[in-house]
């Protein structure tokens, strides 16, 4: 679950743009939580994971980070790791062509 401002289809800020362009770039399958849509929702995300900061990407109810952490976590081969820990499909390639890009 990525909690963002906008949704994954038109994202309303870019941090949230980037982690939503890095999932659906991957192929992986996630619900978007337009956190703009409901201030209560907005805090309590923030109260819950006790981050500061919108995006926030949930892989199977594990706290993962936000722009920052899931940019470095891509970069690294990190994030691939946890999405096949938590059992998650992803096209591989795809993931390999973001880290040569930024190579």
């Amino acid at each position: 679950v990525l909690f963002m401002k906008g949704t994954k289809s038109m994202p309303q800020c870019g941090f949230s743009s980037r982690v939503a362009g890095v999932l659906n770039f991957m192929g992986v399958e996630f619900a978007d939580v337009n956190v703009l849509a409901d201030p209560e929702v907005r805090q309590g995300i923030k109260d819950f994971s006790d981050w500061p900061t919108i995006p926030q990407l949930y892989v199977k109810g594990e706290f993962v980070g936000g722009c920052d952490i899931v940019t470095e976590m891509t970069l690294s081969g990190e994030l691939d790791q946890l999405l096949e820990a938590k059992g998650v499909t992803f096209d591989k390639a795809a993931a390999e062509k973001i880290r040569e890009a930024n190579a």
